[in-house]
């Protein structure tokens, strides 16, 4: 077998890029592997091998294949890889050290709004790598260099929304208002994009020029025919629009006007140049206003006729009545004659039809007749049939006669002594106002003053002045940033306060979203979790509905609408969700707890441990199963493995307040009230607006006889939750206890309003009225509480008897969960 050619390389970049693009990562791994064993020590090589297996899910081969270059901070794309593999392996020292040390060769860049359907950017931008610092450094613990790299990321970018939900998972201080603004780069970035292209202009262009666009006349099934050295009609091949528009086939096939293959990092071409992404092959460039629909002049026009050679094989088909008989033909290749400043004229191939250009004519001979390549066979079968009785008697094209002068005049007269009727604007600007020629005839010996070539049919007409188009274009962008950037603002505050477990605020915030927005899944979970957190489970049932039936593919926060019906007793749509979930998608560790949660409500808890086990298994860093889990096993009274699973909990995410509020549950039942304490006030610095962990709180400082203290946080709980039930209740207990019967007398009257069938409350103010020597009230109120628990009888009755008694005993139910 041959040694393989030099341009091997360029073409399995493309390749792999292709197939990256399009979802094939199996058939990009297996052209990264052959472009790998073409040079193993090719940097570009074991980026996109690694990039390859890190699209597939395989960090360690992603790992292993990108460390050499990524500890010699050689190459970007292997440095960033590299970090990612790192923190999907939980090594998220290695892959920040490593980041950090190739620091130069990321910072600085900034690829906001360069990335498009034409133009994007395969290796990342500082905003990208600050945001994967910062995540490395919040995994591995370090909150304050998160914290920072997460700030750095969205003052470059405001739209890096990991960073902002970053900084609120680690409870940092974060103002939305001064996140989600437009910044003077964004102004001037947009500015220079409207600056550079016309709205028209581009659309000419990307209809045009670009040869990756397909065009209505372009017939795939008969293509034309082409040299293998002609790569498109505007890309500096041997064809009619190249010679015209004056551009050369790049050496090695490496470089053409304003398209790019991609090199690899550290050679000639910058890498912020490089218009290829992780997935697709090479696309047009962006270019400015005096690159796009112009016609270049004529010095830079002929040069290439000089200087290149075309292909051998070049033939263009002959048919110079094209443009008279068939008017409907495309746009970008029927091309206007111009007048040359030496009073020859040209023909529909550009080239001049006077001697003085036959040593160009020597290089390549070049038809006066000749057309561009044909566009499908219809139009081919149209021109052959029209232009083979004018081929046969034609003098020979690379000796180009007076004869065939004035026979090319002849055939302007007719084009323009026809109307316009049957025409249509491809063959109509000959001899119009776009040329400056209102003459209908054209003298042979009439001397001719230097004109400007006209714009070719392909092009547009002329765009407006640049500041006007500027402006208006500007403002546009500007509008759509400031409301896109207005929506991000409105969600990310909802999403703060979710994160600060403010749910009132974040209910507040999430009803100023549009109707449209707020209806997604993503909204829509997060509004029920809210609802969840203020122990509203009825309203949070109708929102995690209203999900189940506009996209029952949504998988997050599931475990929080299966919490949501555990608190509602509900067994048969707990049950069914969580069967529906495991039909769905048995490896996703929300169906887990569902079915966990199924079976606590069953009272099966050795079935919901082994569940809740195998939601960890899926995902060790699923914080709530590891909660979930420990609950079981205090129902089993198995505190030991309880502990152990809070801990779990904790180290999975220390912001998890559900972890410590397990763990001081189960040191208040083993009687360790002072350790309880500790760790109901660290789940109380987590989330201070859990009225029930306050509660808690004050039941441990109440048996540690600290009454004082106790009803200073029953007070708090009741402030947070005017309607939450356990706090008044406990807060009247703790009064009554103080003596302050009055008082207590008047919190349990409003509990009655709010919970007339609870017997705790009743067998409270049987109490209370004894207290206050009212033996009518007392009694009544006792036979209540006797009739609403029979189970209750004896305690009841014993209060009963002693009614002239004063006693402090006292019991209610209480909820861990």
């Amino acid at each position: 077998m041959s040694p393989p050619p030099s341009s091997i390389n360029a073409q399995l970049r493309q390749l792999i890029h292709y197939h990256l693009d399009n979802g094939f990562a199996e058939n990009a791994l297996f052209l990264a592997g052959r472009f790998h064993a073409l040079d193993t020590r090719n940097a570009d090589a074991a980026h996109l091998l690694a990039l390859c297996n890190l699209r597939l899910g395989r960090y360690k081969a992603a790992f292993e294949h990108s460390k050499t270059k990524a500890a010699q901070a050689q190459h970007l794309g292997c440095v960033y890889v590299f970090a990612q593999a790192c923190l999907a392996l939980e090594r998220f020292e290695l892959g920040a050290t490593a980041l950090e040390k190739a620091r130069g060769s990321w910072h600085g860049r900034n690829h906001w709004n360069k990335h498009s359907d034409t133009s994007r950017r395969h290796l990342p931008d500082a905003a990208a790598c600050f945001c994967l610092l910062g995540k490395l450094w919040a995994a591995h613990g370090d909150t304050k260099k998160a914290i920072e790299y997460y700030v750095d990321s969205l003052k470059l970018n405001s739209f890096m929304w990991d960073a902002f939900t970053g900084l609120c998972d680690i409870g940092a201080v974060v103002r939305p208002q001064n996140v989600f603004n437009i910044t003077p780069a964004m102004l001037e970035s947009i500015s220079q994009v409207a600056q550079n292209s016309h709205p028209a202009q581009l659309q000419d262009f990307s209809e045009s020029n670009n040869p990756f666009v397909s065009r209505p006349d372009d017939d795939p099934f008969n293509p034309p025919t082409r040299s293998r050295g002609d790569v498109g009609l505007s890309m500096g091949g041997a064809n009619l629009l190249s010679k015209l528009n004056g551009r050369n086939p790049a050496p090695n096939g490496r470089y053409h006007n304003n398209v790019e293959t991609p090199v690899a990092n550290g050679q000639d071409i910058d890498d912020d140049d490089l218009m290829m992404g992780e997935g697709g092959g090479p696309v047009m460039t962006e270019r400015g206003p005096a690159d796009i629909m112009h016609a270049p002049g004529r010095k830079i026009r002929m040069q290439p006729f000089a200087a290149v050679e075309d292909p051998p094989k070049m033939r263009p088909i002959t048919s110079r009545a094209r443009t008279k008989t068939n008017p409907s033909d495309g746009e970008q290749t029927d091309i206007p004659r111009p007048v040359n400043q030496n009073g020859h004229k040209r023909t529909v191939s550009g080239h001049s039809t006077h001697t003085q250009h036959t040593q160009a004519s020597q290089q390549h001979v070049v038809d006066p007749t000749a057309a561009p390549p044909r566009r499908s066979a219809r139009l081919f079968n149209s021109i052959t049939s029209i232009g083979s009785a004018r081929t046969t008697s034609r003098p020979p094209a690379a000796a180009p006669t007076r004869d065939l002068d004035t026979r090319e005049r002849r055939e302007l007269r007719r084009v323009r002594a026809t109307g316009t009727k049957g025409r249509t604007a491809t063959t109509s600007t000959v001899g119009r106002v776009v040329s400056g020629n209102r003459k209908p005839t054209l003298d042979a010996t009439e001397p001719l003053e230097p004109k400007p070539r006209p714009l070719s049919a392909a092009a547009i007409a002329p765009p407006p002045p640049p500041r006007m188009a500027s402006s208006t274009d500007t403002g546009r962008e500007e509008e759509a940033l400031k409301w896109l950037l207005d929506l991000l603002h409105r969600i990310g505050s909802g999403y703060r306060y979710l994160s600060r477990f403010e749910s009132v605020k974040a209910l507040e915030a999430f009803a100023s979203v549009p109707i449209a927005q707020r209806e997604t899944p993503w909204v829509l979970a997060h509004i029920g979790k809210a609802h969840y957190e203020r122990a509203q489970y009825a309203e949070a049932e109708k929102v995690f509905k209203k999900i189940r039936e506009k996209a029952p593919s949504w998988l997050d926060h599931m475990e929080v609408y299966s919490n949501t019906l555990w608190q509602l007793k509900d067994e048969v749509a707990l049950g069914h969700l969580a069967h529906t979930l495991i039909d769905q998608d048995r490896l996703s560790p929300q169906a887990w707890c569902a079915l966990g949660n199924a079976s606590s409500l069953e009272r099966q808890h050795d079935d919901a441990v082994k569940c809740f086990q195998r939601a960890t298994q899926l995902d060790p860093k699923f914080a709530y199963a590891f909660t979930l889990q420990g609950h079981e096993h205090v129902a089993n009274e198995e505190y030991d493995k309880a502990m152990t699973a809070y801990r779990y909990a904790i180290t999975a995410d220390n912001r998890h307040y559900n972890g410590w509020y397990g763990l001081g549950s189960v040191y208040e039942r083993m009687g360790k009230f002072d350790v309880a304490e500790k760790h109901y006030k660290a789940a109380t610095q987590i989330n201070p607006n859990n009225a029930m962990i306050i509660v808690r709180m004050g039941m441990v400082l109440d048996k540690m006889k600290r009454l004082d203290l106790a009803l200073m946080q029953y007070q708090n709980a009741a402030t947070l939750d005017p309607r939450s039930i356990i706090a008044r209740f406990r807060k009247a207990q703790i009064l009554l206890k103080l003596g302050r019967s009055r008082e207590s007398l008047d919190e349990l009257l409003y509990l009655k309003d709010l919970a007339p069938d609870d017997p705790n409350i009743h067998f409270l103010l049987g109490r209370c009225y004894k207290k206050q020597r009212d033996r009518a009230n007392a009694i009544r109120h006792l036979t209540i509480a006797m009739n609403l628990d029979p189970k209750s009888h004896g305690v009841i009755k014993e209060v009963m008897e002693s009614i002239d008694q004063d006693d402090d005993g006292g019991w209610s139910s209480e909820e861990d969960r």
